[in-house]
């Protein structure tokens, strides 16, 4: 039966979600059991094992532990704080500026740490409890802090950029990397836009004058954290060292700012540091490793072909099948992780994309511009509970101010989507795409 494998993939799938089973072991034994459709229980068992194996063994994935270790770095090494500083010299006299101090201040930290939940967690610890006791509204400063941490998944270094290109077959990292900085900056002004329409006429209160060499010392405070996107990337395009050195060369540079030139971070504190980022290793790791495993079951029973044809049998128009893929990938980052998502559908949009003369590079960034989206929705929306959590608000209170950053968030998507060049343009520029 030709559907066979897609109906036992989604119904396991949804039925274990359904009962409660973590994500992981949903995904590996969703693709056992698409397998088993084919093959005898005890290779099936064999197959996957291996393919979880194989899905991690890859010198490209050795840059997520260190990015993820300087993100724990810098979430404890007071580089919030002079981010947040450094931020408040370009719109603190704006009216409402402690928002669009939260939305540059977690452009900043999450293009650095590349994780969207230590920027809802370092900046919105700092900034909301200021917001509140200016009298803030605290929906609004909360859906704030959650829409803009989102922006660091697109802004280089970024973990999901790298996990896409493995899950692409390959797909440039330092393309990818650089192709994200003018989406990453977009998503930022269109959330900046919402702000400064929501606080129009509202009087707001703006932040005190500071003199030059208050802002010099605020610069000469912030440079040091900012060199590193610099150090990062620079060096990626310069060709001095690779993707992955590049995520060893981040930890050592934040290591020593953070314990001998901010000395925010003491030694005694080290140990917490690590152990935090080989959990959230350990987790996107098995994630990664069950979804490669997915994948490949998905291919052995031809889902993605299926898809295929299913999808440019509806149309074969660019226009309308991008919007149906952003339609699935929207429903999709609604019930499930951004990292998983990436790993299974990938290998099963990109074919159909690449069929109508779409670049994988900018697949990549309408992939993680869309999901991106997902990550403030109910009910997995892991920057959503961070930011409520970190607001001390309920979830209930923060859904409806947030309807206006969708909003946002969506209409960067259509432009990201429609306009390639917005993602190709610089990646051409530089020379790392034809």
């Amino acid at each position: 039966m030709e559907w066979l494998g897609v109906i036992v993939l989604i119904v396991s799938f949804v039925g274990l979600m359904a009962i409660g089973t973590p994500i992981t072991y949903s995904i590996g034994l969703a693709a056992l059991c698409t397998l088993a459709v084919s093959l005898p229980f005890e290779p099936s068992v064999t197959t996957i094992a291996q393919r979880m194996g194989n899905g991690i063994n890859s010198f490209g994935l050795l840059a997520i532990p260190f990015f993820v270790l300087a993100g724990h770095l810098m979430n404890k090494g007071g580089i919030a704080i002079r981010l947040i500083d450094f931020a408040k010299l370009f719109v603190g006299r704006l009216s409402g500026g402690l928002l669009y101090i939260n939305i540059i201040a977690c452009m900043l930290f999450g293009a650095i740490s590349g994780s969207a939940v230590a920027a809802a967690s370092a900046i919105g610890g700092v900034m909301l409890p200021i917001m509140y006791r200016e009298k803030y509204d605290k929906g609004i400063a909360a859906s704030v802090n959650v829409a803009s941490s989102t922006t660091g998944m697109l802004i280089p270094p970024s973990n999901i950029l790298i996990v896409y290109s493995l899950a692409s077959g390959g797909a440039s990292i330092a393309a990818l990397f650089v192709a994200g900085y003018i989406p990453g900056l977009l998503l930022g002004l269109t959330i900046a836009i919402v702000v400064a329409i929501q606080t129009f006429g509202k009087g707001y209160p703006k932040a005190d004058a500071i003199s030059f060499k208050e802002a010099m010392k605020v610069v000469g405070g912030a440079v040091w954290s900012l060199s590193l996107l610099v150090i990062v990337i620079g060096g990626i395009l310069s060709g001095i060292f690779t993707a992955t050195e590049a995520s060893a060369v981040a930890v050592v540079y934040t290591l020593i700012l953070s314990l001998v030139i901010y000395k925010d971070l003491k030694v005694k504190d080290l140990f917490q540091v690590i152990l935090d980022s080989v959990v959230t290793t350990a987790v996107i790791l098995s994630l990664i490793a069950a979804s490669m495993a997915m994948s490949w079951a998905m291919s052995f029973e031809d889902i993605p072909q299926q898809m295929t044809n299913v999808i440019l049998s509806i149309s074969d128009n660019p226009i309308i099948v991008l919007l149906i893929i952003n339609a699935i990938l929207l429903f999709i980052g609604v019930f499930m992780d951004m990292t998983p998502a990436v790993l299974i559908f990938t290998p099963i949009l990109l074919p159909i994309v690449t069929t109508l003369g779409i670049d994988p590079i900018h697949f990549g960034i309408i992939m993680v511009t869309n999901l991106s989206i997902g990550l403030c929705t109910p009910p997995v929306g892991s920057v959503l509970f961070v930011g409520a959590t970190v607001g001390k608000i309920e979830i209930t209170k923060i859904i409806r101010p947030m309807i206006p950053f969708f909003a946002a968030m969506l209409v960067s998507l259509m432009l990201v989507t429609f306009i390639p060049e917005l993602s190709l343009w610089l990646p051409k520029l530089v020379g790392l795409i034809e």
